[in-house]
C-alpha cells in the first residue's frame, strides 16, 4: 500500500468535517436567532485581584442586538475578543500536531511503534483496554488533561484496531476517558481547584466525594467499554462505523514485524521527550507558572517528539519539511470548525444575551427544594458548556452566582463546586460545539451523528449516575 496516497490516517475525513459544519452553522444560527428573542441584559462585574467576578443582585436591561454582517463575520471577529490567546494557542498546538505526527506517519515510526505495542499486547488485549482507559482518566482527573491528549487519541483508535476493535473503541478508552476523568475533577486545577478557590473553600478539599465519583464512572466505562469491543471482535460488521477500507488503512499500519536500529532509537527519543512532556503536566498541577503555558509547552514538546524520531529514523530535513507542511494543511479544516464554535459565545457577549440566559436561569431556584436547586446549578453549568467549553472560563462566570445561590437555599458550597464540575466536564465529549471532540472525530474520521448515537447511551446513564450522587451529596451534608 502507498503511504502517500492510503494511509493518511490523520486526515480530517469529509463526511465528519461536513456534518459538524452544518450542525455548528445551525447552532450559529440559532445563537442569532437569540438575540431577537432574548432582552439584552449584563450584570456588573469587579476586578479583584486581576480575577473579574459577578456581582450578584445587580442584573439590568441594557441596549443589545449585533448586525447580521458583524455574525457573519463572527468566527474570524472573535479572534480580537477577550479570551482569544486560548483559542489561537489551541489552533497553533494543533497545527503543530498535524505537522509532526503526518512526518512520523511518512518515515514509518508511527508503523513501527504500533506494531511494537501490538506484539506486547496480543495476547493480553482485555487487560489492556481497562490499563489504557485508566491511564487517560487519570490524566484528566488528576492533572486535569483534556485538549494535550488529542495527540495521543489516533495511536489508541489504530491500536484498537490491530487488536480487532473499532475507532470507536479506541476513541472510547481515550477521549472518553479522559473527558470522563476529567469531570470527576478529583484534583482539577482548571475546574474544581478554580470553582474552590472561588468559593472561598480549601484547594481540593472534599476528595472523598470527588474519588468515589472517580471509580464508579471508571466501572461504568469499563461495563460499556469491554463488551462492545467483545462484539465487535466477534463480528466487525457490528460496528456502526464499519468500513472495510477503514479498516484496512488503519490496521496497514501494521505489517510484518522486523526490528530496524534505526527506528528504535526513533522511538527511544520520541518516548524520552513525551516523558518529559508528561512530567510537566503532572508538574503543572503544582506549580501555577506552568499552568500558564502549559499548552505551547505541550506542543514544543510534541514538535520536539515528531521531528527529532523522524530525522533520528533517517527521513531527511527537507522530506521532512514537506511532510510536515501537508500535516499542517490536513488540519485546516478543523481550524473552520473551532472558529465556528467559538463564534458561538462571542455572538451571546456581544449581543449581550449570555448575561440574561444565567438571570433567567437563576431565578428558577427562588424558593425551591435545595435538592432541586443542587439539579438546577448542574443544569445551568450544562447548559453554560453549550456555549463557553473552557471550565475555568465558565467557573469566573458562573461561580459568582452559583455561591450565593447555594448559600440562599441552604446547600454546601462543596456541592455546588461539585455540581458545576459535573456539568462542566462530561458533555465536553458529547456536545458538538465542543472543538476537541470535533477535531478528534475529524481526525479519525467519524461523523458526528454516529458518535451521537454510539456514545448517548452512557452519556444518559452518567446524567443519571451523577444527578444521584448530587443527591446523595446533599442528603449526607457534604
Amino acid at each position: 500500500m502507498d503511504m502517500e496516497e492510503n494511509k493518511k490516517v490523520f486526515n480530517i475525513g469529509t463526511r465528519s468535517f461536513v456534518t459538524a459544519l452544518i450542525v455548528l452553522f445551525a447552532l450559529m444560527i440559532f445563537t442569532y436567532a437569540l438575540t431577537f428573542l432574548l432582552p439584552a441584559g449584563e450584570y456588573e462585574r469587579v476586578v479583584t485581584d486581576g480575577t473579574e467576578s459577578i456581582v450578584n443582585g445587580t442584573y439590568h436591561a441594557v441596549e443589545g442586538g449585533m448586525s447580521f454582517w458583524k455574525w457573519l463575520l463572527s468566527p474570524f471577529l472573535a479572534l480580537g475578543s477577550s479570551g482569544a490567546f486560548t483559542v489561537i494557542a489551541i489552533i497553533a498546538f494543533l497545527l503543530i500536531i498535524g505537522g509532526a505526527f503526518n512526518g512520523m506517519d511518512d518515515c514509518g515510526v508511527l508503523s513501527y511503534m504500533f506494531n511494537r505495542v501490538y506484539r506486547m499486547a496480543e495476547n493480553r488485549k482485555y487487560l489492556l483496554l481497562p490499563l489504557v482507559s485508566l491511564f487517560f482518566m487519570g490524566l484528566g482527573a488528576f492533572v486535569g488533561s483534556f485538549e494535550e491528549c488529542v495527540p495521543l487519541v489516533p495511536i489508541a483508535v489504530a491500536l484498537a484496531y490491530s487488536l480487532g476493535w473499532d475507532a470507536l473503541t479506541g476513541l472510547g478508552m481515550s477521549l472518553l476517558a479522559v473527558g470522563f476523568g476529567f469531570s470527576t475533577g478529583v484534583c482539577n486545577p482548571f475546574t474544581v481547584g478554580v470553582a474552590q478557590e472561588l468559593a472561598g473553600l480549601p484547594m481540593f478539599s472534599g476528595i472523598w466525594m470527588r474519588l468515589l465519583t472517580f471509580v464508579l464512572i471508571y466501572g461504568l466505562l469499563m461495563a460499556f467499554l469491554i463488551p462492545y469491543a467483545k462484539r465487535i471482535e466477534r463480528n466487525p460488521k457490528r460496528s456502526p462505523i464499519y468500513d472495510p477500507a477503514l479498516i484496512e488503512r488503519w490496521v496497514s499500519l501494521r505489517c510484518e514485524f522486523v526490528a530496524d536500529k534505526k527506528k528504535d532509537r526513533a522511538l527511544v527519543w520520541f518516548a524520552c521527550i513525551l516523558g518529559a512532556g508528561i512530567l510537566m503536566i503532572l508538574s503543572s498541577s503544582f506549580v501555577p507558572l506552568l499552568q500558564d503555558i502549559i499548552m505551547p509547552a505541550i506542543g514544543l514538546v510534541f514538535l520536539l517528539a515528531g521531528t527529532i524520531s523522524s530525522l533520528v529514523s533517517g527521513m531527511g530535513l527537507n522530506k521532512y519539511l514537506k511532510s510536515f507542511a501537508k500535516g499542517m494543511l490536513n488540519i485546516l479544516p478543523a481550524v473552520l470548525l473551532i472558529l465556528m464554535a467559538n463564534s458561538i459565545r462571542y455572538t451571546m457577549l456581544e449581543s449581550k444575551i449570555l448575561d440574561t440566559i444565567l438571570y433567567k436561569v437563576v431565578s428558577l431556584t427562588q424558593n425551591a427544594h435545595s435538592g432541586v436547586v443542587v439539579l438546577l446549578i448542574y443544569a445551568l453549568a450544562l447548559i453554560m458548556e453549550l456555549f463557553i467549553s473552557s471550565g475555568s472560563a465558565k467557573a469566573f462566570l458562573l461561580m459568582p452566582l452559583i455561591s450565593p445561590i447555594a448559600d440562599l437555599s441552604g446547600i454546601s458550597r462543596q456541592i455546588s463546586v461539585l455540581a458545576y464540575a459535573f456539568g462542566d466536564g462530561f458533555s465536553n465529549v458529547f456536545y458538538p460545539t465542543n472543538p476537541v471532540l470535533l477535531i478528534s472525530l475529524g481526525i479519525v474520521g467519524i461523523s458526528y451523528g454516529k458518535w451521537f448515537k454510539w456514545s448517548a447511551k452512557i452519556q444518559l446513564a452518567i446524567l443519571a449516575l451523577t444527578s444521584a450522587l448530587l443527591l446523595f451529596a446533599n442528603a449526607v451534608g457534604y
